[in-house]
């Protein structure tokens, strides 16, 4: 068990890397535009935020998957991805579940999921507000 939890550990750590990495760069490819004051504009902009956040949550998806099916806790690769998506979002519809030995790193997966939707959540409502304060003419 504690190999287990060690394991999940570090995964959760590669997925707080791959969260920081890709906030950071849409970070730093946004406050290198001006804001768009314009619907449209903002609409574009919020689209390809929400893409690019649902883009990086599918990557950390598919690292939990590897890890199941690397492991032999899931049998294979079709299957863990269901698994890591239903049990990262905390769906968890209960049809497929890992062995007795694994059940933790579903639990800190559904944890790590729910921090880094979080996160996401934060950062878009960070670029909603910088949006808003361009609008009113105030500092973001």
């Amino acid at each position: 068990m504690v190999r287990q939890l060690i394991v999940a550990c570090s995964l959760m750590a590669v997925c707080v890397t791959i969260h920081a990495i890709g906030v950071t760069w849409a970070m730093r490819r946004l406050n290198a535009r001006r804001p768009a004051q314009q619907f449209w504009p903002s609409l574009r902009l919020f689209i390809a935020v929400a893409v690019w956040i649902v883009l990086l949550h599918l990557l950390e998806i598919v690292a939990w998957a590897g890890l199941y099916v690397w492991n032999g806790a899931l049998a294979d690769l079709p299957t863990a991805l269901y698994f890591s998506a239903v049990t990262y979002t905390t769906t968890g519809y209960g049809d497929v579940v890992l062995p007795a030995e694994w059940r933790l790193d579903g639990g800190v997966e559904a944890l790590t999921g729910i921090l880094m939707c979080g996160w996401s959540t934060g950062f878009f409502f960070a670029i909603v507000n910088r949006l808003t304060a361009a609008e009113d003419g105030t500092s973001a």
